[in-house]
């Protein structure tokens, strides 16, 4: 199937729980941190959101169709395989990623030091110029489980232009 839409646009969401004993990845990138995100995969909440935006737009099933964590081979997965996934979707839909805006929700660590290596990594999977990728954060203001510090979300919106 082809999208005869030149444009296309994609929302995401994701929330993950923090877990002791597990390393904090967000968009690729290991962050220094007490505790990790807990998930069947890496739990990178900001790819999971990105992907799912991306396969949204596109009109495909979830990341969890693809890589369901039901599945024992997906434990651990580095999701920047499943953010491959969507990005090889898009060509095959004859679209191109045209830009990606992301927001990190989250009481703590602090993102602004880790935003230009994300955006690195995110780039190179996507073969996006890093110009054309927006990454910013945000706290709770101490409310709900994020402003107790339970855990981490992420949202992210992409444009797709046809190729």
């Amino acid at each position: 199937m082809t999208l005869d839409t030149p444009i296309l646009i994609g929302h995401g969401y994701d929330l993950h729980r923090f877990a002791r004993g597990r390393k904090l990845i967000l968009g690729g990138v290991e962050i220094p941190s007490e505790m990790g995100l807990l998930g069947h995969s890496d739990a990178d909440c900001l790819i999971h959101a990105l992907s799912d935006a991306i396969l949204g737009a596109l009109g495909l099933p979830d990341i969890g169709h693809y890589f369901p964590d039901s599945s024992p081979e997906n434990k651990d997965l580095d999701s920047l395989i499943i953010l491959k996934k969507a990005v090889t979707e898009t060509g095959n839909q004859g679209f191109k990623l045209g830009n990606i805006d992301l927001t990190l929700v989250l009481e703590e660590p602090k993102i602004a030091p880790y935003s230009k290596q994300i955006k690195e990594k995110l780039s190179d999977c996507c073969g996006l110029e890093v110009e054309r990728i927006g990454i910013k954060a945000t706290t709770n203001e101490g409310l709900g489980a994020i402003g107790r510090k339970e855990g981490i979300a992420a949202f992210a919106v992409c444009t797709l232009i046809k190729d």
